[in-house]
């Protein structure tokens, strides 16, 4: 249990950076992208203001933002850009690309001639960002060059997001040596109340010893009457509490006790459920098996079988006069099904997993009618989680209850 308790801190404390970092990251990378293209939109803008032209003349344009270009005059030699005029029947009237090198008339003509077809007036192609605006002679497609803005954008991105996964990285490695001491109190806590739980069945064991000893002292001088027996049937259900509570204790201890080997379990939980057959027939209750022939399974054997007798226990205790119970063992890939359903007067629809709580109880007046702890059904499920298995509890109707332990 501490082991999942710290395993679940840890996911929880690096699922929380990981959000957090991605969060910081795409909000960063997202703006640093937003201001790339919000810049180049702006310069094709005043190159489309300026009839396809960068301005020589900056003092007449009107920007719509402030930008580094603006009074930088480096900006006509540093901007690199080129325009092609297309007529409506989809043919090239000029291309100019005077103000780049890396871009030939006949490869501005194909970038504009594949914009037109697709129908495209603006966005990205390739490292270019361009806009289509109407011409007198047709559409005029300005490309700016944003290559270098791009390649930067790109490294930062990619450093940043080395960056993150190094500190994730490191954030682990930090988070795994110090949730050992974090869950430290809690395992502390809880070996304290198992050492305590264990100590205290084992006291309880003597006086209830010497209890019923007495008792029976009594009967054999005084003949048996009502006091006589209410005392020993007291003292058996004390003994089989605290039985219970021990057998709990160990198997929340990492498996202590427990032998695992391979052993027929169709044939240990046929065994373990014809043993409350009569009980069912001496109740008027319908009791139906059906269990998958010859299956094997490597666990601890006495351990399935106190599973199954718990859970056939509960059933029987808490089906309705008359009601019926089935158990059902089946195979499924890799893992065994092992499945109880009792009918019951009336229970809440839905997830019942909280009966796995220990000394949880849906119905108080109940339990003690039936001798009910609280305990057994957190040993069942004690006894699958030490199988690596899961076991949950479900009503679909309010009138039945199926148990089902995936081994």
């Amino acid at each position: 249990m501490i082991k999942k308790l710290r395993r679940q801190f840890i996911a929880i404390a690096m699922i929380s950076v990981l959000v957090v970092l991605g969060g910081i990251i795409g909000v960063v990378n997202a703006v640093n992208f937003h201001n790339v293209r919000q810049d180049a939109d702006m310069l094709l803008d005043v190159i489309a203001q300026n009839g396809g032209v960068y301005p020589k003349d900056k003092k007449s344009v009107k920007w719509n933002q402030s930008s580094y270009r603006k009074d930088s005059p480096e900006a006509p030699f540093d901007t690199r850009y080129f325009t092609v005029i297309v007529d409506e029947e989809g043919r090239v009237v000029s291309a100019d690309t005077a103000c780049i090198a890396a871009v030939s008339d006949e490869e501005a003509e194909n970038y504009a001639l594949a914009l037109w077809a697709d129908g495209e007036t603006h966005g990205f192609l390739d490292n270019y960002r361009y806009c289509a605006v109407p011409h007198e002679a047709g559409t005029l497609y300005l490309f700016l060059d944003c290559g270098r803005e791009l390649a930067t954008f790109y490294s930062f991105l990619a450093v940043s997001i080395s960056i993150s996964l190094l500190g994730v990285l490191l954030v682990f490695v930090l988070v795994l040596l110090f949730s050992k001491l974090a869950v430290r109190p809690i395992s502390r806590s809880m070996e304290q109340q198992r050492q305590f739980i264990t100590d205290a069945s084992h006291e309880i064991k003597t006086p209830l010893t010497i209890i019923d000893a007495n008792a029976e002292v009594l009967e054999m001088e005084g003949g048996e009457n009502e006091w006589t027996h209410s005392i020993k049937n007291q003292v058996r259900r004390l003994s089989e509490m605290t039985e219970r509570l021990i057998f709990l204790t160990r198997m929340e201890e990492k498996r202590s006790g427990m032998v695992f080997s391979d052993f027929p379990i169709s044939e240990a939980v046929t065994e373990e459920a014809e043993e409350f057959r009569p009980l069912a027939r001496a109740q008027g209750k319908s009791f139906r098996l059906e269990i998958e022939p010859e299956l094997m399974y490597r666990g601890d054997e006495h351990a399935i079988r106190r599973l199954v007798t718990l859970l056939l226990d509960n059933a029987m205790k808490y089906s309705d006069d008359g009601g019926e119970i089935s158990l059902n063992l089946t195979a499924s890939g890799k893992n065994i099904g092992l499945t109880v359903w009792n009918t019951v007067r009336e229970i809440p629809k839905g997830n019942l997993n909280r009966l796995f709580d220990r000394f949880y109880r849906l119905d108080a007046s109940r339990n003690s009618e039936t001798g009910g702890y609280g305990i057994g059904l957190s040993a069942a499920k004690a006894i699958v989680e030490a199988h690596g298995g899961k076991i949950s509890a479900r009503s679909p109707d309010g009138h039945s209850v199926r148990f089902t332990a995936v081994l």
